[in-house]
């Protein structure tokens, strides 16, 4: 019977580490709007009985290969200036709105009020964002957070048949970084998204993957209604007439999924790095120079005498092949391969390092 030796391990045996991984991400316009069929009918695209926001997949969503890529959806504040009576599904668009809300920034103040989202880090209810287009990313893309100051998405700004006149509009959060330009909310570290022109239009919640839009961000503004973007932009719809819509009369007359349909249109790119994080525990296993240099295979004998030596006075070799990891009670937990046999003399001290991942 085999005989086991153990060689303890102690404190300064086991350290731990954090390794950041980090893939490149590209959406292009067409993934969302054009690749799987004619606007707004494409078949990557699912709308819901609910009505409360739209999924996109990267493949025809019936297809057991598709992979779900963001939802979108559009709300306000009921506080907003479009909130009323004669708002199509307002109560849900300020439903949505609120549920980000809380999800992302929390409540404020001993009534638990909802709190506006704003395009700045102080979070002091001064700039609030009231109506806003949320893109909410998956998992299987942003993976443990989006990184800093990767994020980019270019959007259309241009009429109908022009939204990208002039190379449309570039939002970034090339400011941020893991040292500055972000805050912590509820929702995790976020930053604000800025165009060319350094106006702030936008918000990207890093652990969330959740980018939050100004409305603002797709025309020029007015001194009315500075959220706003009220020349005709959004082509909420099939008919001509939709196509002169302004944001606000699309968040007042049409559904969410018909202002979702009009944001697909105005996605040119869309690009950020995500991170994986990788926890890992390093065990030193050292060898002493005097262990280990027999073993108890059957085949390291015949007759009586080790095979691995021509005269009695050769010194004794051994290859180290497998590394196992017991508990205290000497139960094997974990085993390690090494990729060859690594040879073994009474002449060497080895240290062999163990990573568990996880």
């Amino acid at each position: 019977m085999a005989v086991i030796n153990y060689e303890p391990l102690d404190a300064t045996d086991v350290t731990t580490t954090k390794t950041l991984l980090h893939e490149a991400i590209p959406l292009t316009g067409t993934i969302v709007s054009g690749t799987y069929g004619v606007w707004p009918d494409d078949s990557n695209i699912k709308n819901y009985s609910h009505g409360m926001f739209q999924s996109i997949y990267d493949y025809p969503y019936l297809s057991s290969s598709a992979n779900h890529i963001f939802d979108v959806t559009v709300g306000f504040n009921k506080s907003s200036t479009l909130s009323g009576s004669t708002v199509t599904i307002g109560s849900k668009k300020i439903n949505m709105y609120n549920q980000f809300s809380q999800i992302l920034l929390g409540y404020t103040g001993s009534k638990n009020t909802i709190r506006d989202f704003e395009l700045d880090l102080k979070l002091d209810q001064t700039g609030s964002m009231k109506e806003a287009v949320f893109v909410n990313f998956s998992r299987l893309l942003t993976k443990d957070q989006v990184k800093k100051g990767s994020f980019s998405m270019t959007i259309g700004t241009g009429a109908w048949d022009t939204a990208f006149h002039g190379g449309g509009k570039t939002l970034t959060d090339a400011s941020a970084s893991d040292t500055q330009g972000t805050a912590n909310t509820l929702g995790g570290d976020y930053g604000v998204l800025f165009d060319t022109m350094n106006t702030a239009s936008g918000l990207i919640f890093y652990q969330a993957g959740i980018a939050v839009l100004s409305t603002g961000a797709f025309g020029i503004q007015n001194e009315i209604e500075p959220r706003l973007a009220e020349v005709p932009l959004w082509d909420s719809g099939s008919a001509p007439d939709d196509y002169n819509r302004s944001i606000s009369a699309s968040f007042i007359t049409s559904s969410i999924s018909g202002a979702s349909n009009a944001f697909r249109h105005r996605i040119q790119n869309v690009s950020f790095n995500n991170t994986t994080e990788i926890n890992s525990t390093i065990y030193f296993c050292r060898v002493p120079h005097n262990k280990y240099n027999y073993t108890s295979n059957p085949t390291y004998l015949s007759a009586s005498q080790i095979v691995v030596k021509n005269i009695a006075s050769d010194t004794p070799v051994t290859y180290l092949t497998t590394i196992g990891l017991y508990s205290s009670n000497n139960e094997l937990l974990a085993m390690a391969k090494l990729s060859e046999p690594l040879k073994k003399t009474p002449s060497d001290e080895l240290v062999l390092r163990v990573r568990l991942d996880y």
